[in-house]
């Protein structure tokens, strides 16, 4: 039998402006669901979920709750201007988590919660609002791109967290990585309408080209033009994909060429010292070090950057991410060694704060200064046009800034400093605020951007997809120097952690034997055949998901999609449960051994 619901909606109905942001939508969210919100900027993603969280009211339509469910909602900029200390904040809720839980949950994240909150930063309020959201012990999370402004060691630990959670949650977020790792359902909210598929975010594209297809299919049927957005008929999914393969190509041989210019194995130095060479590069970095205090921040540093180059800066916040791009770009100078700046570069930096962006003022005063021309990079251009290659809606050229979501605005700002001429890009975090559709872009933006590119950013796949070179910081001092994006940074991270010598133990009188391990027969049997269950589990599982992937199965075929889903909840069940017996077992057996 179906397990009801925790939440539904039937005829949910919003109105913006003169129009319907969403129509006559029906949703549901069960027990253990692991679900992502899909949809472009201004789609209402954030107010739908503001929706289902019971923070506004909609127009029309009815919404059930299971009773007793405890429906919780993690913001993306929550208000904390009434709040003296972070931990007021944490504490504050109309039913208030245990303190002792708050703090638990604190220590791992590495969060002093006695900080101020008017002097906190952003990546210090978000793990207040993650302590508070977390130790509300919800059957429902709402979570509102909820990596932002979290360095990679606390998005790890989110990850880790959310994986053992037995409720559900339902996630907005730009992070790709995050949502392939974690979901297992979609909402995808496209045009006012909100389409359910029972795969993750993994199936996400293939099941969208799907959807398209179809569409493209129906309307040449009805010998009917059909309507979408502009940015489809320019940019099609499939001839979308077709050219993010051509620039991932691109992006291999950025690669192959500067694994090339490789030094020794564990040296610095990552170009060879030929007049060709030389003239290449624009930044030369000579065994730079530079401390605060008796701490470390960078040691021994060397690095040529050459023209280019797209460099991506990884590390948990506090290992010198800011202090090390600042040195590069000569806005501080080293307590020891040389950093030569090409004199012929100009850089733009667009930092985090999105300090450019007035509220008051219109798009068309950001973009060209309250006229109708642009220049673009040496290039004349209509304002509208420009608008057009940055996925904007022409007609938005008066509007304010005020009045554009967050992605938005990040777009809108790509767009105002795309248009300069410069030969170096500094990125800090731009991810942030972006929709799915908006990153491909960037990255497309980058691949045929023809100077320098110095990324800091947290996101792990889009790094992956647009540096041929990362800068690893552990915090040491010491700054890894990895051909690649992220993932070869991570591999070699493992690959040392495992070859790294144990510490010696101090040596006892006498070494006790190791104690027989005693299980029942039934413990052992399942101790042995527990792992080969659950890989079976997880074959039943991406078998049933590839067949809910048709995206026509509910409408062609609804018995079958119901005992699919059916069938997907409970061998989902049937994992969680397997996992956890063993998991005891393993305890058990490692307790004997002891």
């Amino acid at each position: 039998m179906s397990v009801p619901p925790i939440l539904a909606y039937e005829g949910l109905s919003l109105q913006q402006g003169a129009g319907w942001l969403f129509q006559d939508i029906d949703l549901f969210i069960r027990p253990r669901d692991r679900l992502a919100l899909i949809g472009r900027n201004g789609a209402g993603k954030t107010t739908l979920l503001r929706l289902i969280g019971a923070q506004i009211e909609a127009d029309k339509g009815t919404r059930t709750v299971a009773p007793g469910a405890n429906i919780v909602m993690l913001e993306q900029d929550p208000d904390f201007g009434a709040y003296d200390r972070l931990i007021d904040f944490a504490l504050h809720e109309p039913k208030a988590p245990p303190e002792y839980a708050v703090r638990a949950i604190a220590d791992q994240l590495g969060i002093d919660l006695e900080r101020e909150a008017a002097t906190a930063s952003g990546g210090e309020r978000r793990r207040a609002a993650i302590c508070r959201a977390l130790a509300s012990e919800p059957d429902l999370l709402l979570l509102d791109e909820p990596t932002n402004h979290l360095d990679l060691a606390a998005i790890e630990w989110l990850e880790e967290w959310l994986t053992r959670y037995k409720g559900a949650f339902l996630v907005i977020s730009h992070d790709r990585t995050f949502l392939t790792r974690l979901t297992r359902q979609t909402f995808w909210l496209d045009r006012g309408s909100l389409r359910r598929n029972e795969i993750g975010f993994g199936g996400y594209e293939a099941w969208t080209e799907q959807v398209f297809a179809e569409d493209a299919r129906n309307a040449s049927r009805m010998d009917a033009k059909l309507k979408i957005e502009e940015h489809w008929k320019e940019r099609s999914v499939t001839a979308r994909r077709k050219r993010n393969m051509g620039r991932l190509t691109k992006l291999y041989e950025l690669r192959a060429a500067r694994a090339a210019l490789e030094g020794p194995q564990g040296t610095a130095k990552l170009a060879a010292s030929t007049d060709d060479s030389k003239t290449k590069t624009v930044i030369n970095a000579e065994h730079v070090q530079k401390t605060f205090g008796d701490r470390a921040i960078i040691k021994n540093f060397t690095l040529r950057i050459q023209r280019g180059d797209r460099i991506g800066i990884v590390g948990a916040n506090g290992t010198g991410k800011t202090t090390l791009i600042r040195m590069l770009t000569g806005e501080t100078q080293p307590d020891a060694g040389k950093v030569t700046l090409s004199p012929t570069l100009t850089g733009i930096v667009i930092d985090q704060q999105r300090k450019l962006m007035s509220p008051e003022k219109r798009v068309r005063d950001v973009l060209a200064d309250g006229g109708d021309w642009i220049m673009v990079r040496g290039h004349k251009k209509h304002i509208q046009g420009y608008l057009k290659e940055f996925l904007f809606d022409p007609g938005l050229v008066e509007a304010r800034i005020g009045t554009l979501s967050g992605g938005e605005r990040s777009r809108l700002l790509l767009a105002r400093e795309f248009a300069r001429e410069a030969n170096l890009l500094v990125l800090d975090e731009p991810t942030n605020d972006l929709d799915l559709e908006t990153l491909d872009l960037l990255q497309e933006v980058i691949s045929d951007y023809e100077g320098t590119v110095l990324i800091v950013s947290h996101d792990r796949d889009f790094l992956d997809r647009t540096v041929n070179l990362t800068l690893g910081l552990d915090g040491s001092g010491t700054v890894d120097i990895i051909v690649g994006g992220y993932a070869d940074w991570e591999a070699k991270r493992d690959k040392r952690s495992k070859s790294a010598p144990k510490a010696a133990k101090v040596s006892a009188p006498a070494a006790a034997p190791a104690k027989t391990v005693k299980l029942t027969y039934k413990d052992q049997r399942d101790y042995d055949l527990l792992p080969k269950r659950i890989e079976a589990i997880d074959a039943e599982i991406a078998k049933a998901e590839k067949e809910l992937a048709d995206a026509n199965l509910y409408t062609r075929n609804f018995a079958r999609f119901t005992e699919l889903t059916n069938q997907t909840e409970a061998l989902r069940a049937e994992k969680d449960a397997a996992e956890e017996r063993w998991l005891e077992l393993a305890e058990m057996v490692e307790a004997f051994a002891s």
